[in-house]
């Protein structure tokens, strides 16, 4: 059984609200049990099931701070959708192992998501400008 745009709209912005407000426990709630996680070029690599995606997000929450996600575009298809968006906040800790000393900070980001037929996310796939994060920044 296929998803509607109105049920997949509804997950991601779910799995985005427990982002914003740092909630460890109501991200990894929008997943599936057996989800596969993949960050791009995170250290560790994809990671599957719940306990697998906790370490990055318990350090994305250390790292970053007030964030906000600005939907640019959503793709859809049968099951997934593509969401590119802008995030905006502060980086008070190391993200992508930058030192963030408070800084404001804002980039892009690309979310590949597939969901299972309870809406579950069971696949994420994120890619982060890396560049942007690099540039705003600098290490001195």
């Amino acid at each position: 059984m296929s998803l509607t745009r109105t049920e997949m709209d509804r997950k991601i912005d779910e799995h985005f609200s427990f982002e914003a407000s740092d909630n460890v426990q109501g991200v990894l709630a929008t997943l599936a049990p057996q989800v596969e996680h993949d960050i791009v070029g995170w250290p560790t690599g994809p990671t599957h099931g719940r306990d697998g995606a906790r370490p990055f997000y318990e350090a994305l929450f250390a790292d970053l701070s007030d964030g906000k996600v600005e939907c640019l575009k959503r793709l859809y298809g049968d099951d997934f959708l593509v969401d590119e968006s802008i995030w905006r906040g502060r980086a008070p800790g190391r993200p992508f192992g930058l030192e963030g000393r408070d800084r404001p900070l804002e980039f892009r980001l690309l979310h590949v998501i597939e969901f299972a037929d309870n809406s579950d996310i069971k696949r994420e796939n994120v890619w982060v400008d890396l560049a942007a994060i690099i540039r705003q920044l600098p290490q001195v």
